[in-house]
């Protein structure tokens, strides 16, 4: 079940990231920046266990980011991952945001739900705002992709 997320939620959404962040898959987050951020937040749950998440965030009048996908090791193979994308671009679509965008490790499986590889100057809001302070900035090896919303 995909569903927005609720304050009990945060513990189990930063314990995800963290150990994706450990493995270089995404990049930590607070607890502070997930609990300011917990409207932006979809959880993948199963019997009650949430085992995915993801975050969907406007950034400007008609761009929003998909952030934070994260799905835990026993719950891989089984859509999860897919499910809170989309669900990420029927809300980007809900707000009238027709384009989103993403930074990400692993471009295959985005490619695979419709975003296209673009050059990261096309991205200056996202790179001049949160980019600069990254620890990977400016030495960064994630690819910049985009998909057009429609609706």
């Amino acid at each position: 079940m995909i569903r927005k997320i609720t304050a009990a939620d945060v513990p189990a959404i930063k314990n995800l990231i963290d150990v994706s962040a450990k493995k270089n898959k995404v990049l930590p987050r607070s607890l502070n920046s997930i609990y300011e951020h917990m409207r932006d937040f979809f959880v993948y749950e199963e019997n009650g266990k949430i085992l995915g998440c993801a975050a969907f965030h406007v950034v400007w009048e008609n761009l929003g980011e998909v952030r934070s996908v994260v799905v835990s090791e026993e719950a891989r193979g089984r859509g999860a991952g897919k499910k809170l994308v989309e669900e990420c671009a029927r809300e980007a679509a809900e707000l009238k945001v027709n384009k989103v965008f993403l930074l990400t490790e692993i471009p295959g499986f985005f490619e695979k739900l419709g975003f296209v590889q673009v050059d990261k100057s096309l991205l200056p809001h996202k790179i001049w705002s949160d980019c600069v302070d990254c620890v990977h900035f400016p030495d960064c090896c994630e690819v910049a992709m985009v998909k057009e919303i429609q609706g």
